[in-house]
């Protein structure tokens, strides 16, 4: 399986936050899926970390990597056509980070790991 993590999903993951869902856990770390972090949840994680509301033991660029290539997780570019297809989404939710995460995840066919309700009132796989 593919799927795609929200942001607050790949901190949790890397973290060992308890937040993160049993089912959620059991998927990233089940070594026959391709997991991808969104190069979006990295700009949001680097936005968030400048801005002191997110606090990483490492800056942004270096916890980034190294959890990514710790635990295999493959970046997936955001594309012209992902940033086009948040214009036919309805306005459930208004953040444009987790905007843009739903596009990738409907335009990809992979689901989207996320503990966020509103994301579940599109059209799109949610695993929590």
């Amino acid at each position: 399986m593919r799927a795609l993590l929200d942001t607050h999903a790949f901190l949790w993951w890397t973290t060992k936050a308890p937040q993160l869902s049993l089912r959620a856990s059991e998927l990233i770390s089940d070594g026959r899926n391709e997991i991808f972090l969104s190069v979006a949840s990295v700009w949001e994680i680097a936005i968030k970390a400048a801005k002191g509301k997110l606090i990483l033991p490492e800056e942004p660029a270096v916890y980034i990597a190294s959890r990514m290539n710790l635990y295999r997780i493959q970046s997936l570019p955001v594309q012209m056509s992902h940033a086009l297809h948040v214009y036919y989404l309805p306005m459930h939710h208004s953040d444009p980070f987790d905007r843009l995460l739903i596009a990738q995840s409907r335009i990809e066919s992979m689901p989207l790991i996320s503990a966020d309700v509103h994301i579940r009132r599109y059209d799109l796989e949610v695993i929590w």
